[in-house]
């Protein structure tokens, strides 16, 4: 995947950081992500690393790179870049755990394997580790996991939605709404797990995911319409339900319906 740092700053600060994990004996790789990892960035963008060591070693080489992140003029000057341009690095020690995924929102392991292994660029590796975690996640975790996510974001999706009339009914509009785009993040989820590929994000680069990554422009063309409402106060998030339960319905399925 091509990578490009959108100004000089972040370039300089991306060598900084991989020089010196370079001399850590502990460092497996190091791996740009995110929007410089795609080609996306901007100037105002966040220069967005990850770092994998073994779980043992994570604690103590955090603490050491916090030292030497204090005192480094390149990841300092990242700052004046752009307007929101700092560093995101984390020390990652390779594992991965499912999270429920429930009535507290959606679980972040796709986001956070996909970002790490499927959509990263290494810049730096010393032995097989990364290849080994590539080799376990990608292209996709084994179908029992598989069919347990799915089947959760789908009863989710339709449980968020199942109780939009009932807040319109009360005039709870924002709940609502609030609501209308929970169940949409459980659709976003679901509808990756379905077709075996990793998400970004459940709340950006939409386009992106659905049209590019997962190859349904006819599906995004149906998307932004479920959140333009004339008037907030009405009963328009009830027919908004309406048309994301149809798509729950006919995309959250082990061979989706509308491709």
């Amino acid at each position: 995947m091509p990578h490009a740092y959108p100004t000089h700053e972040h370039a300089r600060a991306a060598g900084a950081i991989v020089a010196w994990f370079a001399e850590q004996p502990e460092t497996e790789a190091v791996l740009v992500t995110n929007s410089c990892a795609r080609g996306k960035a901007t100037a105002d963008s966040c220069l967005d690393m990850q770092v994998i060591v073994s779980p043992a070693a994570r604690g103590a080489l955090d603490q050491l790179w916090a030292a030497f992140e204090a005192d480094c003029p390149e990841v300092h000057a990242l700052s004046t870049a752009g307007r929101w341009s700092e560093l995101h690095l984390d020390v990652h020690g390779g594992r991965f755990s499912p999270g429920p995924i429930d009535h507290s929102g959606v679980d972040y392991l796709e986001i956070a394997v996909g970002n790490l292994l499927a959509y990263s660029v290494p810049l730096f590796t010393r032995g097989d580790r990364l290849e080994r975690l590539r080799a376990e996640w990608l292209p996709f975790y084994d179908d029992d996991l598989r069919a347990k996510r799915l089947a959760a974001a789908r009863h989710w999706a339709f449980g968020y939605l199942d109780r939009i009339p009932w807040y319109v009914e009360r005039s709870l509009h924002f709940q609502a709404l609030d609501r209308l785009f929970r169940a949409f993040q459980y659709f976003l989820l679901g509808l990756h797990v379905a077709l075996r590929t990793y998400p970004i994000s459940y709340d950006k680069w939409i386009r992106e995911q659905v049209v590019e990554n997962l190859g349904l422009p006819e599906l995004y063309a149906r998307l932004p319409a479920l959140f333009e409402l004339r008037r907030l106060e009405s009963d328009e998030l009830v027919g908004k339900a309406a048309d994301l339960r149809a798509l729950v319905d006919a995309y959250l399925l082990e061979q989706p319906g509308l491709r």
